[in-house]
């Protein structure tokens, strides 16, 4: 396997990533409304059982949201957001030797979250809402762009690409020139596809299939398919039938160089990466 030219060392806050490994990001959704475990860990004591069961488990980093991005979803306030956000990553900063990542697209979530503990912020609208570009290079923070076209609540509205991958890239590496200019360097960017945002099951396939063209971008890649509708309409099978779905998804995301694997099921997906890695680093 060939992996991308880039530094493997990657600044969190206080911690720092070797991307010359691929890392397990548990989800922490702590939201009554996600689509796979809405209102599980809106509780504080059950987010930080769950946050330390997932770092025990494997996982390096924790992702953070109160906002749900599932199709259809309805939007939060700021307010609503700091509240749930905030002091959870303060509570898992306290507690936890774990990279936080704060999964907003809100100015004000990335500068509290930064100001408590974040390590990485997670932004499905890549940097696009009103004042989040200033806020995020404040920070100082590295940040994900994932791609996705529209909003949540309309994303999912008939689609089109001409070529899905291509259109993709060119989106990716148009948001790293912005970013650079608002003085976010390359250095601290990692890249999302979207699977699931804005594409039909096959733009979904097609995207994964030639997951490698995004390589071209020479920055870490952070896929994310746990439990989502792409596993589902393939293997015809509901949400909390998809974990081996999501395993093949995971192996196979594992060997086309992606870095991050952002998952709900840690544990399982974590048994995944040691064993491609110790094949991999076999002599």
């Amino acid at each position: 396997m060939t992996f991308p030219q880039y530094s493997t060392r990657l600044p969190c806050g206080n911690r720092v990533l070797d991307l010359s490994r691929t890392h397990v990001m548990g989800i922490l959704n702590v939201t009554p409304d996600s689509f796979s475990d809405g209102g599980r860990f809106a509780q504080r004591d059950q987010a930080l059982f769950h946050a330390q069961a997932m770092v025990e488990a494997g996982a390096t980093l924790i992702d953070i949201g109160g906002e749900s991005t599932r199709p259809g979803a309805d939007p939060v306030t700021v307010a609503q957001e700091l509240e749930r956000v905030v002091p959870m990553v303060e509570a898992i900063a306290k507690r936890l030797d774990v990279v936080i990542s704060v999964d907003t697209s809100t100015p004000e979530v990335m500068l509290e979250s930064a100001r408590v503990g974040a390590g990485l912020i997670n932004d499905v609208r890549a940097l696009e809402r009103e004042g989040a570009l200033a806020a995020a290079a404040a920070t100082g923070l590295p940040v994900c762009l994932m791609h996705m076209r529209g909003e949540p609540g309309t994303m999912q509205d008939a689609p089109h690409y001409t070529d899905v991958t291509a259109e993709v890239r060119d989106y990716l590496q148009q948001r790293m020139a912005v970013c650079g200019a608002a003085g976010i360097p390359a250095e601290r960017i990692i890249l999302d596809p979207g699977f699931g945002f804005a594409k039909t099951l096959e733009h979904n396939l097609s995207l994964f299939k030639h997951l490698e063209a995004l390589q071209e971008l020479h920055r870490p890649l952070l896929v994310g398919v746990s439990r989502k509708s792409m596993i589902g309409l393939t293997l015809q099978r509901p949400v909390d039938e998809r974990l081996y779905g999501g395993l093949a998804l995971a192996a196979l995301a594992m060997t086309k160089g992606t870095s991050i694997l952002r998952v709900h099921d840690v544990a399982e997906t974590v048994d995944v990466v040691r064993m491609i890695a110790a094949v991999q680093n076999a002599e």
